[in-house]
């Protein structure tokens, strides 16, 4: 009985979006931003070299295998450097129609239900927080107050205020471009449960405001030198408007593994195992041990954060380059694994091209790779809605048409 692998290559966005022109980065439209060949065309010309960690033209033999080089060409009308256009696979490309180019609303709109609403984002001022909002949130978390209440990095915040945060017992508030609220606070000095604890008490006052997710961003160390973000983030989430993909596979009865921050992502919503983990190759070891234990008509979903936060936003491209070519260099041990009716569907939620201006997501179109035993080859063209994904997925599974999208297989 089929099983379905669905992989999140979070931000790897091909360009292409129609509707760019509307979104921005630092006052500049993302018409044009592209992950995928921006990132090729700079590793091409020795812009994605950097000693110790890669050099050369950049190599994914396995994704453009599944057809990423013919999706992107599809994309954006540019067949990227060193890719071909005659894949052995089943590709195409998704156009997302939700309003917002954040996490939620890609991974929502992938699972069938694309957002209905705008998301609530905080002005770039200092303070960015509402009044209000810090006044109740440390009233009832019972706070000495807050520190940072502005737009930040995550790790130089950290390092800016971490020294002061465990002299005050006070936590690190900040956002970013994203529809967050983000505390960050010491393992030990303050306490993991007593930061997730606060992080609830937060994510009541921030639910009305329409801000997507408050994001406990634990740490440890002494001092900036030492200061280290842990692997046990944890986001409280705005549930969807409506059942996904994993509330109706878990309702017929079937397993649905959340891995990495999949879980918090649906608020938890329809996930019969969470399996956490730090790191790309971290969650791709999770993926194969999923497969192991799944059933059938198992739903295996994992989102590989590392393309996103820790080179999308940070503007680094032999980075991001490295991330995929080891990813790509895994692929063969997942195949390896799959039954002859399994399906494997990757993909991405949104842009984040390294080379643009500003931190901010880009809002770009997305490849849809699939491979199965049991699958002919082909291309299923441009799709006009990333809910088209999670029917398909719905198809494969054996489940009933959902309200949205409709499936290319």
């Amino acid at each position: 009985m089929p099983r379905v692998i669905l992989a999140v290559l979070d931000s790897f966005g091909i360009g292409g979006a129609p509707d760019a022109a509307s979104f921005f980065n630092d006052e500049r439209p993302d018409t044009g931003a592209n992950t995928f060949l921006h990132i090729a065309e700079a590793c091409a010309v020795g812009k994605g070299d950097q000693d110790g960690l890669r050099t050369g033209p950049l190599t994914l033999p396995n994704l453009d295998k599944l057809g990423l080089g013919a999706a992107g060409e599809l994309s954006s009308g540019t067949l990227a450097p060193g890719f071909t256009n005659q894949p052995a696979g089943l590709w195409g490309v998704a156009r997302e129609v939700s309003i917002g180019k954040d996490t939620p609303s890609g991974h929502w709109e992938i699972a069938g239900v694309p957002v209905p609403f705008e998301w609530g984002y905080f002005p770039k001022t200092v303070p960015t927080f509402p009044d209000e909002l810090i006044a109740d949130f440390v009233a009832e978390a019972g706070l000495p107050g807050i520190l940072g209440n502005k737009h930040a990095s995550g790790t130089v915040v950290i390092n800016e205020l971490g020294e002061e945060h465990i002299r005050t017992g006070k936590p690190i508030c900040y956002t970013s471009a994203d529809s967050v609220f983000q505390i960050a606070a010491h393992e030990t000095h303050f306490g993991l449960e007593r930061l997730y604890e606060i992080c609830e008490i937060a994510f009541k006052y921030t639910k009305p405001l329409k801000t997507g997710r408050v994001i406990a961003r634990p740490f440890v160390g002494e001092d900036p030198t030492s200061f280290k973000r842990t692997g046990n983030r944890r986001d409280f989430a705005i549930a969807p408007p409506e059942p996904t993909l994993l509330d109706r596979n878990q309702q017929a009865g079937q397993q649905v593994f959340a891995i990495g921050k999949i879980s918090d992502i649906y608020a938890g919503q329809g996930v019969t195992h969470k399996m956490k983990a730090s790191g790309n190759m971290k969650l791709f070891d999770r993926t194969l041990e999923a497969m192991e234990m799944a059933d059938d008509r198992a739903l295996i979903f994992t989102n590989f954060v590392d393309f996103d936060q820790d080179f999308g936003h940070r503007r680094d491209i032999p980075g991001y380059a490295n991330a995929l070519e080891q990813f790509d260099r895994r692929l063969p041990e997942l195949v390896s694994q799959m039954r002859d009716d399994d399906l494997l569907v990757l993909t991405a939620d949104h842009g984040n091209d390294p080379s643009w201006s500003g931190t901010d997501h880009t809002r770009e179109q997305v490849p849809v790779l699939c491979f199965s035993p049991a699958l002919a080859t082909g291309s299923f063209g441009l799709r006009p809605t990333f809910a088209d994904i999670g029917e398909s997925i719905a198809h494969w599974l054996g489940l009933p048409p959902g309200r949205h999208g409709t499936s290319f297989l």
